[in-house]
C-alpha cells in the first residue's frame, strides 16, 4: 500500500519587494509517496528552490496546506519547524556545508547532538553511517583533507544519520566533476533501495534521469509530472 509522506494543496508563496509582489509559487498541488525518488526540475526562477525550502520546512507558504507525515506543517513556528527538520528530513547541499575544523565523524554526529542522543551512541551511529557511504577509512579526516566527492559523501552520511523519512538534495552534484557526480547519484540510488524517500532538486537532465519521477516547474506552476521507465 502506498502511503503519502508529503501532500501539498494549493501552495502559494509570494514575496513583497518594495511595491512589487513576486509570485514565486502560484498554485502547487501534488503528493509524494513513501520511498519515492523524485527529481524537481526547472530553470532559474521557476520556483524549484522556493518549493524545496517549503518541502524542507525551511520556509512556510503564503497560503495552502502542507501535510508532512499526516501533520499540517504549513504555518508552524520556527521552533516547531526546526524539530520536524531534525527528525524527519535530511539535507544535502551543493556546497556540502561541512564544519571545516571538525572531522568527518564529528560533522556526521552533529544532528545527533541536536537530537539529544548520548555521546557513545552518537559515535557508534555516525561510524555506521560513514561505513554505509564507503568512508570508513576517512572518518578522522577534516573536510580540507577530502576530495569533493568524499566531502559530499560526508554530507550524505550527515543527512542519513538520524534515519530521516526524507532526504532532500539541492543540486547535490553541482560542485563535482561528471565521474564523481555519477558515483554520488549511484549512492542515492542505493539509499533509495534501502527505503528512503528522496527528492533531488536539479537543473541537469542526466542527474534527473536517476529519479523514478520528474516534476518540472515553470513560473511557479507544475508544468508536467512524469513517471520514468525504471532502469
Amino acid at each position: 500500500m502506498t502511503q503519502e509522506v508529503i501532500q501539498l494543496s494549493h501552495i502559494k508563496k509570494h514575496y513583497v519587494i518594495g511595491n512589487q509582489t513576486i509570485k514565486a509559487l502560484q498554485d502547487i498541488s501534488t503528493q509524494v509517496n513513501r520511498n519515492e525518488y523524485v527529481a524537481l526540475m526547472g530553470a532559474s526562477g521557476s520556483g524549484k528552490s522556493t518549493l524545496m525550502n517549503i518541502l524542507g520546512c525551511l520556509d512556510t507558504p503564503t497560503s495552502g496546506e502542507y501535510i508532512l507525515n499526516h501533520e499540517d506543517v504549513s504555518q508552524l513556528n520556527d521552533n516547531k519547524l526546526a524539530q520536524i527538520r531534525n527528525k524527519a528530513i535530511g539535507f544535502v547541499f551543493q556546497t556540502f556545508n561541512l564544519l571545516p575544523r571538525s572531522t568527518a565523524l564529528e560533522n556526521v554526529m552533529m544532528p545527533l547532538v541536536y537530537a539529544g542522543m548520548p555521546k557513545s551512541k552518537r559515535i557508534t551511529r555516525a561510524k555506521e553511517t560513514l561505513e554505509q557511504v564507503q568512508l570508513k577509512d576517512r572518518m578522522y579526516h577534516k573536510p580540507n583533507e577530502l576530495s569533493g566527492g568524499q566531502r559530499q559523501r560526508v554530507a550524505i552520511a550527515r543527512a542519513m544519520v538520524n534515519n530521516p523519512e526524507i532526504i532532500l538534495a539541492d543540486e547535490p552534484t553541482g560542485n563535482l566533476d561528471s565521474e564523481t557526480s555519477y558515483e554520488i547519484m549511484n549512492l542515492f540510488s542505493e539509499i533509495h533501495k534501502n527505503g528512503n524517500t528522496i527528492i533531488v532538486v536539479t537543473h541537469e537532465e542526466d542527474i534527473a534521469q536517476y529519479a523514478k519521477r520528474i516534476i518540472r516547474l515553470i513560473d511557479g506552476l507544475i508544468d508536467n509530472d512524469t513517471l520514468q521507465q525504471t532502469h
